[in-house]
This record gives C-alpha cells, structure tokens and sequence, in this order.
C-alpha cells in the first residue's frame, strides 16, 4: 500500500467507526506520546536501558503503527499529501 491509499484509509476508518479527528493540538500530544513509547522499547530492547518484566507485552511493530496511524491523521487533517 502506497501513503496516498494509506491517507484515505485512514480517513474512511475514522468516518466510519470514530466519532471524528481530534483537534489538531490533541493529536500532536498524542503522536508525542506514541513516540514516547517506541523511544522507551527501542531504549530497552537495543540500548542501555535494563528492561522491566511488563516490557515483554509491548510490541515495536504496534507503537510504529500507532505513529504512524497519528501521524496519517495529522496530515489528513492539515491537508497535507504526504
């Protein structure tokens, strides 16, 4: 799947199952966190930082998702053909 598809798909799931987008604002703290998450397994799992027993739940492959999920958002709603 190329962006352009991925912008609209993005788009016609949040028509059809949310309510709307967040506000733009909300949605930038959001992708902040969701960037968050990634640096945190990232941190564990490839650098220096000691891992926790809970680490073993969260999955790389999701907190990219959800990045790239908000990011989608963000641009959909900017105007933005990423």
């Amino acid at each position: 799947m190329n962006i352009k598809n991925a912008q609209k798909k993005v788009d016609q799931w949040i028509n059809e199952h949310g309510v709307r987008y967040f506000n733009e604002l909300t949605n930038m703290a959001i992708l902040s966190e969701e960037v968050g998450e990634v640096a945190k397994i990232i941190a564990r799992k490839y650098g220096e930082q000691s891992s926790k027993d809970n680490d073993n739940e969260e999955k790389l492959a999701d907190e990219l998702s959800d990045v790239l999920f908000v990011l989608i958002c963000l641009a959909n709603q900017t105007g933005i053909d990423l």
